[in-house]
């Protein structure tokens, strides 16, 4: 076997050795085995699986440590980078949760290369998995930014429909802040299906299908499903207006509410995006947030107080 192979195969230590540039440390990770939902088949949805991570960190380390555990890289900032994105959301692919373990890793400026192995140890004949190399020079790391605090707004069928629409939207749009929008279903009885989990689907899209036809009614509104559309939006000054099945499907701890319960899913998705505030606008309406009557919004009044 050439060593080209065996270092295919081996564990990334031994490649991090063998690609070494320069003389590094490392501090490593082995066969840390977590239980998931992962996966983009139909059956690894509702269900999980093992999957192992194999994580090696090339450091550099400042001249006289003295023992100082404060000086060096803590063992901890591997294994919290796989809690932050375990917790983050559902995933699909083992290709985008290494990408997204080895950014994070990478914010700690001591890290100066990663090599990330992650593998599902129960979907075939033997581990199934992806192995990812990253360094300062290959990826920008995550870092932190200015949080960004969006204006939610539920918006009743009525509002969805009527002729002061494009007011309401330029209202909006004149706070100057992100700003996201939230319908119901439409009021259309939604198809029946025996199995929960079926009518949670149907239910969704649903409020789903309403959305879009909130947004062909004004060409400044664009759905969007994901978590990555949305930060796109909200810094680019797009109006949003949210399809909810991705979301609160992938969601890792998600809201136990009911999905017919759509101002509740809003108030949910408003807590998860940290909004600045959170308005319903639309006859009778008393939740999310704060109602107020089309009337009132569009006589000026304040929202961001």
């Amino acid at each position: 076997m050439t060593s080209e192979i065996r270092l295919a195969f081996a564990h990334p230590s031994e490649r991090s050795e063998a690609m070494a540039d320069e003389p590094r440390d490392r501090i490593s990770l082995r066969d840390h085995i977590r239980e998931v939902e992962i996966g983009a088949f139909q059956a690894e949805r509702g269900t999980t699986q093992r999957i192992c991570f194999n994580i090696v960190v090339e450091v550099r380390l400042p001249d006289g440590l003295d023992d100082d555990v404060d000086r060096i890289m803590s063992y901890d900032t591997i294994t919290e980078a796989i809690d932050r994105e375990l917790s983050a959301e559902r995933l699909n692919l083992l290709e985008t949760l290494a990408e997204r373990v080895a950014e994070v890793i990478l914010i700690d400026p001591r890290a100066a290369r990663v090599f990330v192995r992650i593998e599902k140890l129960d979907r075939g004949p033997g581990a199934l998995g992806v192995e990812i190399v990253r360094d300062r020079d290959m990826v920008k790391p995550a870092a932190a930014e200015d949080a960004v605090h969006p204006l939610v707004a539920f918006l009743g069928n009525d509002v969805c429909t009527g002729d002061d629409l494009t007011s309401v939207l330029d209202r909006l749009e004149a706070e100057g802040v992100p700003l996201i929008l939230c319908v119901g279903a439409g009021d259309t009885d939604a198809p029946q299906a025996a199995h929960p989990a079926a009518q949670r689907r149907i239910d969704l899209l649903a409020i789903e299908q309403n959305a879009w036809v909130l947004a062909g009614r004004d060409k400044r509104c664009v759905v969007v499903a994901t978590r990555t559309e949305l930060d796109w939006a909200m810094k680019n000054g797009q109006i949003s207006v949210w399809a909810p099945s991705k979301i609160v499907l992938d969601a890792t701890d998600g809201p136990d509410l009911s999905t017919m319960d759509a101002a509740a899913l809003t108030g949910w998705f408003a807590q998860e995006f940290d909004a600045a505030k959170t308005i319903a606008l639309g006859h009778g309406l008393k939740a999310p947030g704060t109602p107020i009557a089309v009337a009132t919004l569009l006589s000026g009044a304040a929202l961001l107080v």
